[in-house]
């Protein structure tokens, strides 16, 4: 066991020593096994946080991301966090104002993440498969960037479904209504 961790940690390390010597504009850490946001990057990358438009931390074991986390990479693009275990987004996401699409599928929000509703360069938002039944359609409506939704695979109620073109002008994705059963 301390094998596989001590390879995932030296997976981890070289990922982030790429991105800085290359002065990459992404941070690719998908598939670690990362519970959390390894402190250590935060220093190790110190240098280069201002270049990196993109993360993705798709697949890992995340329950949270921090608000530190937030504020570090400030000029975010796009955010991938999608097959994690996270039911919740910290406030500060309000001030990444460059992020235009965030993956948040396969995750374990009940409720919309309400502080995507103020990003106002957001463009894609991907909660597919999430345990979202309620969704601020007054706030998404006036969200003026916004050009796609993805809540396929969630408990939506009807009032959602109403949610049509013109009075949104973004894709609306959901799963196809499952017919009543007959008593």
């Amino acid at each position: 066991m301390h094998k596989r961790m001590g390879e995932a940690v030296a997976r981890v390390a070289r990922k982030v020593n790429d991105t800085v010597e290359n002065k990459a504009d992404s941070l690719d850490l998908a598939n670690c096994k990362l519970m959390a946001f390894p402190v250590g990057i935060y220093k190790a990358m110190r240098s280069v946080t201002e270049g990196i438009h993109r993360i993705s931390l798709a697949n890992n074991e995340l329950k949270s991301i921090t608000s530190r986390f937030v504020t570090t990479f400030s000029q975010l693009t796009e955010l991938n966090l999608a097959g994690n275990y996270l039911h919740r987004l910290p406030e500060e996401i309000t001030s990444l104002q460059h992020l235009r699409d965030i993956n948040l599928s396969r995750n374990r929000f009940r409720r919309f993440p309400e502080p995507l509703a103020t990003v106002p360069t957001l463009e894609t938002i991907d909660l597919e498969e999430n345990e979202i039944a309620e969704v601020p359609t007054d706030q998404l409506a006036s969200m003026a960037s916004l050009r796609s939704l993805n809540l396929r695979a969630n408990p939506v109620g009807p009032e959602v479904r109403l949610l049509v073109r013109p009075l949104v002008p973004f894709d609306l994705l959901l799963s196809p209504e499952e017919p009543i059963p007959k008593a």
